[in-house]
């Protein structure tokens, strides 16, 4: 047996593996009964004892439990239904209440077959001075007992540059995960120039693989950290497995770059609702950071889990461009991005560095879903949503250039927070992508882009 066919076979086995693991995942989700869970921590991250919960169904109490020492609880539900589940304020600790009074009731949480669902009740100080008042109740939760937590918003009424500083912070935080996940893309198109439509897939198998790790009740419970680094593994395994079993063959066919393009979608729309089948529709947020102190630094606000996705990015950022520059894989890659016939006359195996660069998109586009789920919360089409802002980022940086898809997923992630100063949110992203036809109107090769001579 030749070393390419082993190879060959080894990595058939290990993308039949992870498609058994997907399954018996699925399937132990299935089976598991209904359940409400989740965690209470006070504005210190400290984990909140004997707090008691209770589950009602049809205005009678089905299940009770209290908070346990490291603050979290679960409360198993007899069918599947809507319940309205409360938090017992009086158990709770004296320097500590509901962040509003709307907040210790969860009056319609929808709970599937078989699914476990994530409910939050969030606390503050007593004698917090930012708390609301908690007799005066305040903006309802979100439908179904879900509870995230957006960037900071600047204050209504504020000085326009103290509101210029905290957006400027917020689309930062924004351009971070789409670099992070955008990287990958770029490089991937570099060395194949391939448009890679389902790379938005893999930012979300990266969230959905740290879900299950950290907070599925059929998941072993791991802190969000060792979930997230499973996570990554996963993402390049997945990467690594579609061009050694998919888009290599293809090439070696010689499939034309538009068929590849139209592959890719296919694939995309596969991998999106078999991700719908096993995680299912319902939106999930981790167990770990999710409420948080805000941190004021003058006129900014910001959590800590904001400023650690902004630092962890930027230093992924830098090793990522440190490789490409010092480092022989990454000279070879950019070899290959330059010209590929003259990388492989040149003595480089073009193969192996297109696998590696696989791998590579895959472990960064998944760093980029678990930063994205961390943000926002976790979706089964989260990384669809992103990946339109992938692409802008990468074409308004250079196609082809990692350092371009750096800048241009910064520039778009600012223009989108910055237009919120003055229009609608819901416009924020079209902002972004009009920024991005005004650039190339005048620049078309993109920011750091190369002009090419045509024809």
């Amino acid at each position: 047996m030749t070393p390419r066919s082993m190879f060959a076979r080894l990595t058939a086995l290990l993308v039949l593996t992870f498609i058994a693991l997907l399954t018996l995942v699925g399937g132990a989700a299935a089976q598991d009964g209904e359940a409400v869970r989740g965690t209470i921590r006070g504005p210190d991250g400290d984990p909140v004892v004997g707090v008691t919960i209770t589950a009602h169904l049809n205005g009678e109490e089905v299940g009770s439990t209290e908070t346990g020492d490291d603050g979290t609880w679960q409360i198993d539900l007899p069918e599947p239904g809507t319940y309205e589940v409360r938090l017992d304020p009086d158990t709770l600790p004296e320097d500590l209440i509901p962040r509003r009074q709307s907040d210790a009731v969860r009056p319609e949480v929808k709970i599937n077959a078989g699914k476990a669902q994530a409910v939050l009740f969030p606390v503050v100080d007593k004698d917090d001075q930012g708390a609301p008042d908690p007799g005066t109740g305040g903006e309802e939760p979100p439908p179904d007992g879900e509870v995230t937590e957006e960037p900071p918003l600047p204050r209504e009424g504020a000085p326009f540059l103290e509101r210029l500083a905290q957006v400027l912070v917020n689309g930062i935080q924004y351009g971070a995960v789409i670099a992070i996940s955008a990287v990958g893309l770029s490089l991937i198109f570099g060395t194949t120039r391939l448009i890679n439509f389902a790379h938005g897939e893999l930012v979300t198998i990266g969230a959905v693989a740290a879900f299950f790790f950290n907070a599925s009740a059929a998941g072993p419970g791991m802190h969000l950290i060792a979930a997230g680094i499973l996570a990554i593994l996963i993402g390049g395994l997945v990467g690594g497995g579609l061009e050694r079993g998919l888009w290599r063959p293809l090439r070696g066919r010689g499939t034309g770059r538009i068929n590849l393009f139209i592959i890719s979608i296919g694939l995309s729309l596969l991998l999106r609702h078999v991700i719908l089948v096993f995680f299912g529709s319902r939106p999930g947020s981790y167990t770990d950071y999710n409420i948080q102190p805000v941190i004021r630094l003058g006129p900014i606000s910001a959590t800590p889990r904001d400023l650690a996705i902004v630092v962890i990015s930027v230093v992924m950022l830098f090793a990522v461009a440190l490789m490409l520059q010092k480092t022989r894989i990454g000279t070879a890659i950019r070899a290959v991005s330059d010209d590929r016939d003259l990388a492989s006359s040149s003595g480089i195996n073009v193969n192996r560095v297109v696998l590696v660069v696989w791998i590579l998109g895959g472990a960064l586009a998944s760093l980029g879903g678990v930063m994205f789920g961390l943000a926002q919360i976790v979706t089964w089409d989260m990384g669809f949503k992103l990946l339109l802002l992938m692409f802008a980022g990468i074409i308004l940086g250079g196609l082809g250039s990692a350092y371009g898809a750096m800048v241009g997923s910064f520039v778009v992630g600012i223009v989108a927070h910055l237009s919120t100063l003055w229009f609608p949110i819901e416009l924020q992203n079209a902002w972004a992508l009009l920024v991005l036809i005004v650039v190339l109107l005048v620049r078309p090769q993109g920011i750091l882009g190369r002009k090419e001579r045509v024809g």
